[in-house]
């Protein structure tokens, strides 16, 4: 069993889409028993809280369901718990890295390092513009989990 984090600043916008994205795609797939995933914020500010509602609707309109989904603050016991640590853009990236004991560092990378044919390195913070940043985020997390998805089903 695979286990995979997907991070952001609060875990409201991105990275809940790209778990919600993800957990449609293992289910989808049937790669229930080989694939776990979650989400986290760097902050804590938004912990308990649902994901955005631009990004529920927008996720919803797509068939994926982000409602279960609750915002939860990042953890030092998660570098240890998750075998993927992915950042959603270099500021995350950094934070974690700064704060993870330097035996688990290689578990930490970006999320669009998966995604092929994607010209973007990080996924934009779609919190303080219009609805086409939701659409666009979820443009990126598709592309992102399917490449993730098709490299942890099939390593080597």
């Amino acid at each position: 069993m695979k286990r995979v984090l997907f991070v952001c600043t609060g875990n409201i916008c991105r990275s809940p889409t790209a778990e919600g994205v993800a957990r449609h795609f293992i289910t989808t797939g049937g790669l229930e028993s080989l694939i776990e995933v979650d989400s986290a914020g760097t902050l804590g500010y938004h912990a308990g809280e649902p994901p955005d509602p631009r990004s529920r609707k927008v996720a919803a309109q797509r068939g994926y369901d982000l409602t279960p989904i609750r915002a939860r603050k990042l953890e030092a016991v998660d570098f240890q718990r998750f075998d993927l640590l992915l950042a959603m853009d270099r500021g995350h990236l950094e934070q974690m890295v700064r704060n993870c004991p330097e035996v688990y560092r290689v578990k930490v990378r970006l999320f669009l390092d998966f995604a092929d044919g994607v010209a973007e390195e990080e996924v934009p913070d779609p919190y303080y513009g219009g609805p086409n940043g939701f659409e666009f985020v979820l443009d990126l997390c598709e592309q992102g989990v399917d490449g993730l998805l098709k490299k942890l089903a099939n390593p080597g």
